[in-house]
């Protein structure tokens, strides 16, 4: 569904990404794991179209990926970013409307509207309230909802669990679980590593840049060097 071929990204001197390589199928979940600063988050930046790699190739279905954000989105790929940067000021209801931006259809807004709120039956609880005053998990349920509006082939996730409680994190990843489920293929980072294992068909380790490992998420999980470097006590990720 997704192949990143040789990709590489600097920020003036800095090397973000170099070489990176893999290939994501549809219908499984996919993670990426990786201390901070290895280059998750550029990375899914590259894909949605956010920031140009200097060098390689991404193909989405066969062809190469749009280079607008617009149509990457149109195109079905949708990007929940890091710190869920939901519209504070608007409501729950006009956040969600916001993510539907490319559907022209009033009833159609409302059914995938009604299909988040069943997903999410705590946005529904307040959607009328304005997001700014939403507890932080119910933000990222909001940004991954928002996020689904568009009815995504693939959506990235970036640390959707950082800052959440433990109970919180469970109801994150359950609702990953169930994006899957639906048909939706999903490319994860995340911090907390041993869950996105878990989860994982297949993922890589990312370090400075460069992939270190890839395999199952099974395998991962129980590599000696991921669990050290990962999975010990101690590391949140």
């Amino acid at each position: 569904m997704l192949s990143v071929n040789n990709l590489s990204l600097s920020y003036g001197k800095t090397r973000a990404l170099s070489n990176v390589t893999f290939e994501v199928e549809k219908g499984e979940i996919f993670s990426i794991i990786g201390a901070n600063g290895a280059g998750k988050s550029s990375l899914l930046k590259c894909i949605s179209g956010l920031v140009r790699p200097n060098e390689g190739a991404i193909f989405y279905e066969g062809k190469p990926l749009p280079k607008d954000t617009h149509r990457i989105t149109a195109a079905g790929i949708v990007h929940v970013p890091e710190g869920r940067r939901v519209f504070a000021p608007l409501t729950v209801k006009e956040n969600l409307k916001a993510g539907a931006f490319l559907v022209k259809s009033r009833k159609e807004i409302e059914a995938r509207m009604e299909e988040q709120f069943r997903i999410f039956p705590r946005l529904k609880e307040r959607e009328n309230q304005y997001a700014g005053t939403l507890s932080g998990g119910e933000q990222q349920m909001l940004a991954i909802a928002r996020a689904l509006m568009s009815n995504p082939k693939l959506i990235l996730l970036d640390e959707p669990s950082l800052g959440l409680a433990p109970l919180v994190v469970k109801e994150v990843f359950r609702i990953i679980e169930l994006i899957r489920d639906q048909g939706v293929t999903v490319l994860l980072v995340e911090q907390n590593a041993k869950k996105a294992l878990s989860l994982a068909d297949h993922a890589i380790v990312l370090e400075n840049g460069v992939i270190r490992k890839t395999g199952t998420g099974k395998e991962l999980l129980n590599d000696p060097v991921v669990r050290e470097a990962y999975l010990g006590a101690g590391h949140g990720d």
